[in-house]
């Protein structure tokens, strides 16, 4: 296939045609890859990995596809037989009306037959209507419950993620590979049929068939490779133009669209590509017509060659001319079916690649999930200790934790600091069983990390995040996912509101907690991201309180989209979480949000670096030191202000800086 001419617009905008890695693009020009022999050799394999499905998605639906379209065979058989009687009948010697009668039986049958075949076809129907959605819906739990098993290392994988990515068109690839597998069974079953018919009126006839109906399969295949080529064209204007026309509606883009005058300028462009593509579809329209001509030429050709050897037959005594006339009707019906039958497997050729990334993704999800058997965490426990922890990451060359070792104790506060990229985050999916260190250990009151169940781990771990989950529920929903396990109402539910400081935010609702929480569908509201952080704070109090077992409750920029004041209010709330079966783990670039911490430790480049309570860490005038009086020194007056450098020698405190 040749690539699409580039507009100056697409050349100009995004450096040439766009290829978006994505699952769909993943085969889309598999079905460049189709000849019609290839086609016909993986036909029963196709079918039968469909068949397969079906069988554990509905075992009785399918028993009715396959009597159905056993039915419909059969009753096309008879429906030629038939045929050739009232041909017989009316081409024979006698009066008409004598022949008329003499054909009134066959021609009943011939109805009958009609009538059965719409049955059957009716029943296929439904039952295959049936199918669809079970085999779509099997398929897609598969995927979710795979996907939702397997490590968070799988997750953060590229080539894992990449697969994941693929793997979620192989649902709906195996819906319509039902639609397309019946449409196949059909073609073949009515292909059988017609030439058993064909065999039995004359032994030359099957040849004849197959002389008509081959052309006629490669014209099809041909042209179907030809609207292929022409969609694999389109697709890549479409993409850029979908993009464009999401670009100029965009609510966050709205803004420079109309200050810098952006839309004029992206609609210029995108008129210019949807020229280019016209002419495009132009030419390709050309030479699907000459394809299609050619195609047919050879169909007639054969047809004519056939009719002429039948008309031989007929003049040299061989054949009747009512059998000739069923030939006629039988090889047309046998060249027709062929040409549907090449159309979809090739369709479920397509299809089936998706289907098998769904596979692969299934064995390979499986191979990393997370393990489901292991010792209990102890219910009473004195702390979690991490020792001498280290990670890298599959696509970075540096591991991004090196010998880190820290305690986290019941009923403290610790906190853990450092520069951007210092591998703090990491170091909490690891405390939190997430990640498994790859060096070193972690122990959960005294019992190794690797050793625990990790379903049972997780529910000791309370998790609030810079970039938590903003579920599009309501808002008691946001906050009861905490635990969905645990059945809530809005009075349930209020305590944690109170505790995170989100009452006003409540009450400005239009529904209360009852409000969805999202703008995408009708009736919902949106709220900031500083009101956001303090219904994730309500979420968390609602997990820590509804847990009967020793936690830890570890807190990644919880206030990234707080004021000052909502800041301090917010840091006091998390630390008053902190109790004697409570730990709390306390991730922040705020300095001033971890100085009263029991401890502190300071991360760098991976290592710990330095570790202390806050009045011990500032006496030895380090890193935290430095970091510490580099925010402090903001709020100082200006003129007065010094930065230190981390791991500089601090300099005096500027006048009206704030204490350490």
């Amino acid at each position: 296939m040749s690539e699409p001419k580039v507009s100056a617009a697409e050349e100009e905008l995004f450096g040439g045609p766009l290829r978006y890695d994505m699952g769909w693009s993943e085969h889309e020009r598999a079905g460049l890859d189709l000849t019609m022999v290839t086609a016909l050799r993986a036909m029963p394999r196709l079918v039968f990995g469909t068949l397969r499905r079906a069988w554990r998605a509905d075992r009785p639906s399918l028993l009715g596809v396959g009597i159905a379209e056993v039915g419909q065979g059969i009753a096309a058989a008879v429906g030629l037989l038939a045929v050739n009687a009232v041909m017989h009948a009316l081409l024979g010697t006698g009066d008409p009306v004598d022949r008329l009668r003499a054909a009134l039986p066959a021609l009943i049958t011939v109805a009958a037959v009609a009538v059965v075949n719409a049955g059957f076809a009716g029943w296929s129907t439904s039952r295959a209507g049936r199918l669809e959605p079970l085999v779509e819906r099997v398929a897609t739990t598969e995927y979710l419950a795979a996907a939702t098993a397997v490590e968070l290392e799988a997750i953060e994988d590229p080539a894992f993620r990449r697969l994941i990515d693929v793997a979620q068109y192989g649902a709906a690839s195996a819906r319509r590979m039902i639609g397309a597998c019946v449409a196949a069974l059909n073609g073949t079953i009515a292909l059988i049929a017609t030439a058993g018919v064909l065999t039995v009126l004359h032994p030359a006839l099957l040849p004849m068939l197959l002389l008509i109906a081959a052309p006629r399969g490669w014209g099809a295949m041909r042209v179907a490779q030809e609207r292929y080529v022409s969609v694999m064209t389109w697709v890549e204007h479409v993409r850029a133009g979908r993009l464009i026309g999401s670009l100029l509606t965009e609510r966050s883009a709205a803004q420079e669209v109309r200050i810098h005058g952006v839309g004029p300028f992206l609609l210029d462009r995108y008129r210019d590509m949807a020229e280019s593509a016209e002419a495009e579809q132009k030419r390709l329209a050309d030479e699907k017509a000459i394809t299609e001509l050619v195609a047919a030429a050879f169909s007639g050709l054969a047809v004519a060659g056939t009719y002429a050897v039948m008309g031989w037959l007929i003049v040299a005594g061989h054949m009747e001319l009512a059998v000739a006339g069923t030939a006629v009707i039988a090889v047309r019906s046998g060249s027709a079916s062929l040409g549907a039958l090449v159309m979809n497997i090739n369709t479920l050729h397509e299809e089936s690649l998706y289907v098998q990334d769904h596979d692969r993704f299934l064995t390979e999800a499986a191979e990393r999930a997370i393990p489901t058997t292991g010792a209990l965490v102890p219910a009473r426990m004195d702390g979690v200790v991490l020792d001498g922890v280290g990670y890298q990451y599959p696509d970075r060359d540096e591991p991004v934790l090196h010998e880190v070792s820290l305690s986290v104790p019941m009923g403290s506060v610790v906190a853990v600091v450092g520069e951007n990229g210092s591998g703090k985050s990491t170091l909490m999916k690891i405390l939190a069983g997430l990640l498994l260190p790859q060096s070193g250990g972690v122990r959960w009151g005294g019992v190794e990390l690797a050793g625990l169940d990790r379903a049972q781990l997780f529910r000791r771990v309370c998790l609030l995040t810079q970039d938590f989950q903003r579920w599009p529920v309501t808002a008691a929903m946001n906050i009861r996912l905490g635990r969905p396990e645990h059945a809530a109402t809005d009075k349930d539910l209020q305590p944690s509101v109170d505790h995170a400081g989100a009452s006003t935010i409540v009450e400005k609702l239009p529904h209360g907690l009852r409000t969805l929480l999202s703008r995408v569908f009708r009736g919902a509201s949106e709220i900031s991201g500083g009101e956001w952080q303090k219904i994730g704070l309500a979420r968390t109090h609602w997990r820590s309180e509804t847990g009967r077992a020793d936690s830890v409750l570890i807190v990644d920029e919880p206030t990234s989209a707080l004021d000052p004041e909502a800041e301090i209010e917010a840091f006091e709330r998390i630390r008053r979480l902190a109790g004697p079966r409570r730990a709390v783990v306390l991730v922040t670039h705020r300095m001033s949000g971890v100085r009263y911490a029991d401890s502190i430790h300071v991360l760098h480049r991976g290592r710990l670096v330095e570790q202390g309570s806050h009045d011990e860490l500032m006496a030895a005038d380090g890193r935290y030191a430095a970091m510490f009086r580099t925010q402090a020194a903001q709020y100082a007056p200006a003129g007065s202000r010094t930065v230190p450098r981390p791991g500089a020698p601090a300099h005096p405190r500027p006048p009206g800086a704030p204490s350490a």
